[in-house]
């Protein structure tokens, strides 16, 4: 039996590499992002089917749900869309930069998910279990400065993800939380910084080998494609030079003593 799965953010980073990743492993694909010339990137020579939706519009959501329902069940949802807008303290943060962060990483997360809870179901009497996996980050977990308003946006969101499995008990869903720290893309720390380019590499300035996208794409499929009994609440990943989002080793990595 072929599943179906949904990415969202797959028109680049941590979203592209983790739907060619299911498509490489025979899973049906379905890739949803804004940026139609980017998913069409994607389709061609893969076979992913792709929806160009913004998952902030509640109109889109309903849209992506009713082009969903149309070719039927859906056997796993990833949650990957998402980002971070600035780092200014609480003190001097836009306004403007928190409500969008907590428009893409909270709102539009709870509205997908609602939406295609129903063909999900569908999916779980399928194939026996569905999964619904979002990618928080660290900073759900851990606080750092400059990052309140996305250490609040991604901590709503792994309080969704907390709240939805208790209420999905019963039920044979899984609800999986893959939360990254440092991971090396084209674009996740360009907006962040509004497009400076110096800024945005400077992050990872000298660390040996951060995370690049394909290493969350396997634990990502990896996390899904495990027996239907076996949830991986919280998966979370770090390179080895990362200790906290504080502490990051800017130099080759030596055994000591």
């Amino acid at each position: 039996m072929t599943k179906r799965v949904v990415v969202t953010g797959a028109s680049s980073g941590i979203g592209e590499a983790t739907a060619r990743l299911f498509a490489s492993h025979g899973w049906e694909v379905v890739g949803v992002a804004r940026r139609a010339d980017r998913l069409a990137a994607l389709a061609d020579g893969t076979g992913i089917r792709t929806i160009v939706a913004d998952l902030t519009d509640e109109a889109d959501v309903a849209r992506v749900r009713d082009e969903l329902a149309a070719i039927g069940p859906v056997h796993a949802l990833v949650n990957n869309a998402g980002g971070a807008f600035g780092m200014a303290s609480v003190e001097h943060g836009d306004p403007a930069d928190w409500r969008a962060m907590f428009e893409v990483n909270v709102l539009a997360v709870k509205n997908l998910i609602a939406a295609l809870l129903p063909a999900l179901r569908d999916g779980a009497r399928d194939a026996g279990h569905a999964d619904i996996l979002t990618v928080t980050s660290i900073a759900a977990h851990l606080a750092y400065e400059g990052g309140a308003g996305y250490n609040a946006a991604k901590a709503g969101a792994h309080m969704l993800m907390a709240v939805l499995r208790l209420e999905l008990a019963g039920e044979p869903i899984r609800v999986i939380e893959v939360a990254p720290g440092m991971v090396k893309t084209d674009e996740f720390s360009l907006v962040r910084f509004g497009g400076d380019r110096a800024k945005a590499d400077a992050v990872y300035d000298n660390v040996d080998a951060p995370l690049v996208a394909d290493d969350i794409a396997q634990a990502i499929v990896h996390a899904i494609e495990l027996p239907g009994h076996v949830n991986l609440d919280l998966v979370t990943i770090k390179p080895v030079a990362q200790a906290a989002p504080h502490k990051v080793i800017r130099s080759p990595l030596t055994p000591q003593g």
